[in-house]
């Protein structure tokens, strides 16, 4: 079974210490709306919100192999997203790849316990340019995830083959045994091309989505309990 993380197992919310990076230059609090499109632009898998300079097409072409290129590319979206200073702009980026900063979805923890006590083989396969590694081990789910396979570590982005077959490698699971569960058809999809099968949930806010785990797992025949 592999998941990938961002809008599948974990999500970047807001909570109320935002505030303090969303003020705007006159000392105005940015609407919800603001501060919700600027959190979309933070996490969303592939879409591109803005025009780059050369540097910063590359930077953002780039931005899930390498950190100083990811800084680069977010920093630029932050900035074009108005937020109003550097320093806002700096706090806000050190929320997006701080993985405790992440939530996970109500059913990430009861699926990862499910799956570890049926013997089933667990790996996270994600485009990140952080290691993502400590948002389970500070929950206890280090020991349910048997490989991760971080872009910026494999030197390789979804959907390429290669990146599957880092993590079903070191799980030694055949491709063609494999499920994988993401929020990018596109992306997480590539797994299809070696023979898995996939599985699509909706990257909701995590209040919004109980149990799609739960439903992506039972519809393609695994009994996890609700």
């Amino acid at each position: 079974m592999l998941f990938d993380f961002s809008g599948t197992i974990f999500r970047l919310e807001e909570d109320e210490s935002w505030g303090e990076e969303l003020v705007g230059a006159d000392g105005a609090d940015f609407d919800v709306e603001a501060k919700a499109e600027i959190l979309r632009r933070m996490t969303a898998p592939v879409e591109q919100f803005m025009t780059f300079d050369a540097a910063g097409q590359h930077a953002w072409d780039n931005r899930d192999l390498d950190p100083a290129l990811h800084r680069h590319a977010y920093l630029e979206v932050l900035r074009s997203s108005g937020v109003p200073t550097e320093e806002q702009a700096e706090r806000l980026y050190g929320r997006l790849i701080d993985p405790l900063a992440w939530t996970p979805y109500p059913d990430t923890g009861p699926v990862l316990e499910f799956l570890a006590a049926q013997g089933v083989p667990v790996g996270v396969v994600s485009n990140i340019a952080f290691d993502v590694r400590p948002a389970f081990r500070t929950r206890g789910w280090d020991r349910l995830v048997g490989a991760v396979a971080l872009s910026f570590e494999v030197g390789v982005i979804k959907p390429e083959p290669e990146i599957f077959l880092a993590a079903l490698n070191e799980l030694g699971v055949d491709p063609a045994r494999a499920l994988m569960v993401g929020d990018s058809a596109h992306a997480d999809g590539g797994a299809t091309a070696l023979g898995s099968r996939f599985a699509l949930v909706d990257p909701l806010p995590t209040a919004d989505r109980p149990d799609a785990l739960v439903d992506a797992l039972r519809a393609h025949g695994l009994a996890v309990p609700r």
